[in-house]
């Protein structure tokens, strides 16, 4: 087992409030001072959890550079004070750096109870795995 230091369970905090305040940015019809306040503190606790380091070598490798210019320039956009255009341009940047996390994160939600025998319906789970780059077969 591994063991988790206080500045990671700090940075899962940090973290958490950032996707609650991200979403509710959104829900309060993008309120730009809460998707703000959402993408500092979503940063700051992946920082925390990782380390700066790694939180560096993640964003600016190569093959990610294009999904890191996307999401920093719509926290920037949001920042200025565009938050549609801002939260379009960060989610695309999102989907781009951790679309090769999709498809473990597609297996995990098919072992959920009520998740995972909606994405194993027939339509569903065509839709899911065109999304999740995955082939699946069925025998």
């Amino acid at each position: 087992m591994f063991s988790i230091t206080d500045t990671q369970k700090i940075g899962v905090g940090l973290a958490g409030f950032g996707i609650f305040f991200l979403f509710l940015g959104m829900l309060l019809l993008f309120d730009k001072s809460l998707l703000a306040l959402g993408n500092i503190l979503f940063i700051a606790g992946l920082v925390a959890v990782i380390g700066r380091q790694r939180t560096f070598n993640f964003f600016f490798q190569k093959h990610r550079l294009k999904g890191s210019v996307a999401f920093f320039g719509g926290i920037l956009v949001v920042l200025w004070g565009w938050p549609i255009v801002g939260m379009v341009l960060e989610a695309y940047g999102f989907f781009l750096l951790f679309s090769g996390f999709l498809p473990a994160a597609v297996n995990f939600l098919r072992s959920v109870p009520l998740i995972g025998t909606f994405l194993n319906m027939p339509g569903v789970s065509k839709v899911v795995d065109k999304l999740a780059g995955e082939s699946r077969t069925t025998v």
